[in-house]
């Protein structure tokens, strides 16, 4: 789709019990406006279930096509994902170009994707989609295989060209998965390498646009990093799709590490959420999530809902988290504060950035302890779980085993308080 010239009606269904339905409407506006698609006109429906046949019901579908010629549309998207016989009905009957909310996000995400990761992370995703819609999308062939020379030899000819796309898909996603999964064990190993260097590691989470560039600049900035390991930043829906990892170093030289990861929306498509897994397992191995909150937004409990379910989808769960209510400057509540597990900041304004430093250190170092440990010999694997999971100050070598000067964990300290020999 080109993201120059496109006019477009949006289409929604609001279901009974559908409460976020007009922000779901707004928020696909604002995703049409993130490919430069100009929005001209919107028709909705209230319904008790989808129509199997045309997602709307017949007498709307009239409606939709007076509609688009009165406002001289070139395109029409639907709120929702369309089945294969949806979008092939709907493009017969109305004569124009259907897309769904779902290739629109699709769209978006194969724009921005800059790594290679991101990149076969979207077009994986892509082509998922797209396997059994092939028919749909390719109803020209039906059309262009029609003619008095009866249909049945031409017919044949379109489904051997759709069998020949089929298999040439279905070649390529088995390719790209392959590539995925070295690129995962890539990733895994080098998670490896950062644990045995026993850095905590935190990661940002949050709906689409919430701030979680600019609170890692700021955090950037705030502890003295050079400008060359900022992220990119912008106000827009999925600024930014490929995961930035950047070590943080506090003053008293503790240091961890902060990762960014892909923004979520609402009815994010399963194949996407499925293909950005393996980005996602930054998160689902962090030692601390900051759940990063627009509270300036009327939906913020609900992108907030949409989140959570999101992370539980890629397996991330019982991870600790402090909720970072950003964009408090906008929403008129005071800040900046810090509670229990809440930290309310303008990342923008650069205002709270210690507060959220500062309650991050008491969650990842509030409890560690610096001790001296006279480990046997034959106790390797103690040396090894210590040299894997805590800062090493110190290792010399005694008659009697490895003497190691160690800060760690409360959890870690009681586990081997046995070989403490000294504070």
């Amino acid at each position: 789709m080109e993201p120059l010239n496109e006019r477009a009606i949006i289409v929604g269904v609001q279901l009974q019990k559908d409460t976020h339905f007009e922000y779901s409407m707004e928020e696909l506006e604002n995703l049409a406006g993130a490919l430069g698609v100009e929005v001209v006109g919107e028709l909705n429906q209230n319904l008790d279930r989808i129509n199997p046949a045309h997602y709307i019901g017949s007498g709307k579908v009239d409606e939709l096509k007076a509609l688009y010629e009165e406002v001289d549309a070139n395109l029409i998207i639907f709120n929702d994902e369309l089945s294969p016989s949806q979008i092939r009905n709907l493009e017969e009957d109305l004569e124009c170009k259907v897309i769904d909310r779902t290739m629109l996000i699709l769209d978006i995400f194969s724009r921005r994707a800059h790594t290679r990761e991101a990149q076969v992370q979207v077009e994986l995703a892509q082509l998922q989609y797209m396997l059994p819609r092939l028919v749909g999308l390719r109803a020209s062939l039906g059309r262009q295989g029609g003619g008095s020379s009866g249909g049945l030899a031409n017919r044949g000819a379109g489904e051997t060209k759709l069998e020949l796309d089929r298999r040439k898909i279905e070649d390529q996603i088995t390719k790209l998965r392959r590539e995925l999964e070295q690129i995962k064990e890539q990733r895994t190993t080098q998670r490896k390498q950062r644990l045995k260097k026993g850095m905590a590691n935190v990661s940002l989470v949050g709906y689409t646009n919430a701030g979680k560039s600019t609170i890692m600049n700021g955090l950037l900035n705030k502890t003295g990093q050079d400008d060359d390991k900022q992220v990119f930043e912008k106000d827009m829906l999925f600024a930014t799709l490929d995961t930035s990892i950047r070590q943080i170093r506090l003053e008293d030289n503790k240091t961890f590490l902060l990762s960014d990861t892909v923004g979520f929306v609402s009815r994010l498509p399963h194949h996407l959420v499925k293909a950005f897994r393996s980005t996602l397992e930054e998160a689902r191995n962090a030692d601390l999530l900051l759940h990063v909150v627009d509270v300036s937004n009327d939906e913020h409990n609900y992108m907030m809902q949409v989140t959570d379910a999101t992370l539980q989808e890629v397996g991330v769960e019982n991870v600790p988290t402090l909720y970072v209510y950003n964009k408090s400057d906008l929403a008129g509540v005071a800040y900046p504060k810090a509670s229990k597990d809440s930290v309310w900041i303008s990342a923008k304004e650069g205002v709270g950035l210690d507060e959220l430093l500062e309650s991050i250190r008491e969650r990842l170092f509030s409890d560690h302890v610096t001790c001296r440990m006279e480990i046997p010999f034959d106790r390797g694997d103690v040396v090894a779980y210590l040299n894997d999971h805590t800062t090493i100050k110190e290792t010399e070598y005694g008659e009697a085993g490895t003497l190691m000067t160690v800060e760690l964990s409360r959890a870690d300290y009681d586990r081997y308080e046995q070989f403490v020999v000294g504070k």
